[in-house]
């Protein structure tokens, strides 16, 4: 990859991968410390990556950053458990309610939900990503949605 390719890969793919890092942290500060270090790896990588694969590299460095930070903060979340905050306020934001409720999820799930329902990639790509097979993703994917589906509720106590 030469540095004009490497710059570009930075104006394309900086915002997204922020996004996705910020949505699963939560935490802006640490979410730009990811990146940061996603693309410090990809200079030191440089010579032996190509562009064309640059997009896939970086999203899978930053899962892997990001599970790293999370595992240190050892970050615990019972899926299990329905927020109660959710229901006891008056909320008309259906979009903050799924974010509160992408938050209780798991790291492995809420990646791959945010990887296919956020940034739109294929389950084979989402494979490439977090390193789990097609079938697996397709699992997590289906579980994390019937997790939200279960935390959320019946939409008539929302609307």
């Amino acid at each position: 990859m030469t540095p004009q390719e490497y710059n570009k890969a930075v104006e394309e793919y900086s915002d997204r991968i922020y996004r996705f890092v910020l949505k699963s942290m939560g935490d802006q500060d640490k979410s730009k410390d990811v990146v940061q270090d996603c693309y410090e790896k990809l200079w030191i990588n440089v010579e032996e990556i190509e562009y064309g694969k640059a997009k896939a590299w970086l999203f899978t460095t930053a899962h892997n950053a990001m599970i790293d930070v999370l595992r240190k903060e050892k970050k615990i979340v019972d899926i299990d458990s329905t927020p109660e905050d959710i229901h006891d306020k008056s909320y008309n934001d259906l979009n903050e309610i799924l974010h509160q409720c992408l938050s209780k999820l798991n790291d492995s799930w809420r990646s791959v939900i945010l990887l296919r329902d956020y940034e739109g990639y294929s389950y084979r790509e989402i494979g490439d990503i977090t390193g789990q097979s097609e079938a697996q993703v397709k699992i997590n994917i289906y579980r994390a949605r019937m997790a939200l589906r279960k935390m959320i509720g019946k939409m008539e106590v929302l609307v």
